[in-house]
């Protein structure tokens, strides 16, 4: 009897560890925020299946009462992934707030607030949902909306306008905000001006009237005429990988309580490349092996490096057609099997196998036709 007890008692602890684990997802929402000035109508919900890498058709949301609504380009998923908010592209400038239903991939609307500028490009929410960000491209602000309990915007708590050009005169005549992202611990926050070839760094207290306060130093600034565009964290939040639009180069940094450090600058382009440049998305990999970052313009591909887990230093490994125009985004599934391309001006979406070893992409396993896709947001459907 004692025998059993203790073989009992050692194999309790394992079966609680084993039951506590959280099951794998083996399906996931995918969310496409577009342009509506062409055949898409708004946000569409696709359902992509880990067994096979297949999108199906699941929802959409593609019209509502306030005209404001058009363009919900980009969009960022709360932590419970109850709510979504896409930011509304025109010149009014707006943010619109819905529920979601990640079973169904149902949405409904819940409020739209101005975003306070012209064009907004990128929107990001906090861990704890107390605020969204926004940065207004045209007209080179960031603003900050609070969020409510029911997930509803109240107006905006604070706006930061920036100021300053660039050398590059047809693109950086003035400020241009392009993406605000936080640390991984929240306490900063982090946005990249195109227009001024900085990227500015601000203390986050989500509980203060206006949570965003100038670090020290309040920025760094990157080559002239690169024009920073997006930022990605590694896993541990030692390191930060910029992507420069106008350039077409990724600077590697070491990150340490909202200081960044240059520690490498790469070209993504071919050596004999002479087309037009259009840097865009730049992603790392579940594990944190690799890092992933689109290009446009003439090129149309994802390149891929492998990162070093000691120093953050990057080493090429490979590049891929996407297939298509325009690759302004794309976004890799939590379990890193499948890599998933939006080319915007091609109207057209294709998933791409992961080679988890070499990080390279292996071929295309589905893909579909959608108007004018820009943003792709991955959740978990269970």
């Amino acid at each position: 009897m004692k025998k059993l007890l203790l073989i009992v008692s050692f194999l309790f602890p394992v079966l609680s560890y084993a039951q506590s684990k959280k099951p794998v997802p083996s399906t996931y929402d995918v969310l496409i925020g577009t342009y509506t000035n062409g055949t898409s109508k708004g946000i569409y919900v696709y359902r992509l299946y880990e067994e096979t890498g297949k999108l199906s058709y699941l929802n959409e949301f593609t019209n509502v009462d306030d005209t404001a609504f058009t363009n919900p380009s980009y969009l960022c998923v709360s932590n419970n992934n109850k709510f979504v908010y896409a930011v509304n592209e025109n010149t009014k400038g707006g943010v619109t707030a819905l529920t979601f239903n990640a079973n169904t991939g149902k949405m409904k609307f819940i409020n739209n607030q101005p975003s306070q500028g012209a064009d907004p490009c990128y929107v990001a929410v906090d861990k704890d949902q107390k605020n969204i960000f926004i940065a207004n491209y045209s007209s080179g602000s960031l603003a900050v909306l609070p969020v409510n309990k029911d997930g509803s915007l109240s107006p905006a708590s604070q706006v930061i306008q920036d100021a300053g050009t660039g050398p590059v005169k047809d693109r950086q005549e003035g400020p241009h905000v392009h993406m605000a992202a936080l640390s991984p611990n929240e306490k900063f926050l982090l946005y990249n001006d195109l227009g001024t070839d900085k990227i500015n760094i601000e203390r986050y207290h989500a509980s203060k009237p206006q949570p965003l306060s100038p670090a020290d130093p309040a920025f760094v600034s990157v080559a002239p005429g690169n024009g920073p565009r997006h930022i990605v964290f590694s896993a541990d939040g030692k390191h930060a990988y910029l992507i420069q639009e106008i350039g077409g180069f990724i600077n590697a940094y070491n990150y340490d309580n909202g200081k960044l450090t240059q520690i490498q600058s790469l070209d993504m382009k071919l050596p004999a490349f002479g087309g037009n440049i259009g840097s865009a998305a730049i992603k790392i990999s579940p594990d944190g092996r690799f890092l992933y970052a689109s290009n446009r313009g003439n090129a149309n591909e994802i390149v891929v490096y492998s990162i070093n887990a000691d120093n953050g230093q990057l080493t090429y490994v490979s590049r891929s057609s996407t297939l298509g125009k325009g690759p302004r985004d794309f976004s890799i599934d939590p379990q890193g099997k499948f890599l998933i391309v939006a080319n915007q001006n091609s109207d057209s979406i294709y998933v791409y196998r992961l080679d988890k070893k070499t990080g390279s992409l292996t071929g295309v396993v589905s893909n579909l036709n959608i108007g004018n896709p820009v943003c792709l947001k991955i959740v978990s459907a269970e």
